[in-house]
């Protein structure tokens, strides 16, 4: 992106106040990817189906986010859940195990009856997604890309946004669309989550979901075609954001509090946000005409 001169100057004080979210005690990840949605995407109607049958099934159904869900301080939850099934579930903490296992599923059918005999309808099309790896390094009934790392992250809460967000507003987009999720939500991989302690995410989140935030974007993201930013983890890590003190960060938090409670009970959050837009152009130290230039845009 070329920037203007007023913007190489926005950019420079950004950097030299702002700290790299890489260097911050954060972690940046994506979401599951299922390799058949068909199968681990299921409707309320059918969660408490599955769960009537067996109530031991409601352990392994989440909530679920889409990248679409996602909105600026909100989302809009569609009533969908994620059958969450790890390679080698219900032994995937058995660590000798490190391939499809015959003792997982039996134990599996044993235990979850119910989502067992939902998945064996889909058997074919699980065992076929990738051929490479299906059956070999995990099981047909497990998910192709589960987090094996974080997934525990999801039940914390975190900070969640959509992959590529668009800069449109005309057309009803929210930029930037940072939210806040502790509902434990699992997120597909068109979205992405940030963890950490809650203050320092609550400041960050009112960050990037200011003005200052909109320029962060611009800045340190790709740009794709139709006013689109493709929010890969390698681009976010750069945006600079100032650490502070408990006590400031936390005025940033009480704030994105009223918010995020605002948006949950549609009332209206303009003054807020407008409180918070001054907060984070004042820490990064920007002169008059550079607070305009942001705001006009």
């Amino acid at each position: 992106m070329i920037l203007s001169p007023i913007e190489q100057r926005i950019k420079a004080k950004i950097e030299a106040v702002g700290t790299p979210l890489r260097n911050w005690d954060i972690q940046i990840n994506y979401g599951i990817k299922t390799g058949f949605n068909e199968a681990f995407i299921i409707s309320g109607e059918k969660r408490k189906e599955l769960i009537e049958q067996d109530p031991k099934s409601a352990e392994i159904i989440r909530p679920l986010l889409r990248g679409r869900d996602i909105k600026r301080y909100s989302y809009e939850f569609a009533d969908l859940y994620l059958i969450f099934i790890p390679w080698h579930f219900p032994l995937h903490k058995n660590t000798n195990i490190t391939g499809a296992s015959l003792e997982a599923e039996q134990t599996f059918k044993n235990q979850y009856t119910a989502i067992y005999n939902h998945l064996l309808k889909y058997k074919e099309e699980l065992s076929n997604r990738n051929k490479a790896e299906t059956g070999i390094r995990y099981e047909w009934y497990a998910l192709q890309r589960w987090g094996a790392n974080y997934w525990e992250d999801f039940y914390k809460q975190k900070i969640v946004y959509i992959e590529i967000m668009t800069d449109n507003i005309e057309e009803g987009y929210d930029f930037p669309s940072f939210s806040f999720d502790n509902q434990g939500c699992v997120l597909l991989n068109t979205a992405y989550m940030i963890t950490g302690e809650v203050n320092e995410l609550k400041y960050i989140l009112s960050v990037l979901n200011s003005k200052l935030g909109r320029q962060l974007v611009k800045y340190y993201v790709m740009q794709l075609q139709n006013r689109q930013f493709r929010m890969l983890h390698q681009s976010v890590v750069n945006f600079p954001i100032p650490k502070l003190n408990q006590e400031d960060m936390t005025r940033f938090s009480i704030i994105a509090e009223q918010i995020l409670s605002n948006k949950t009970n549609n009332i209206n959050s303009t003054d807020k946000e407008y409180e918070i837009n001054k907060l984070v152009l004042n820490i990064y130290g920007l002169n008059k005409s550079e607070i305009e230039f942001i705001e006009l845009q």
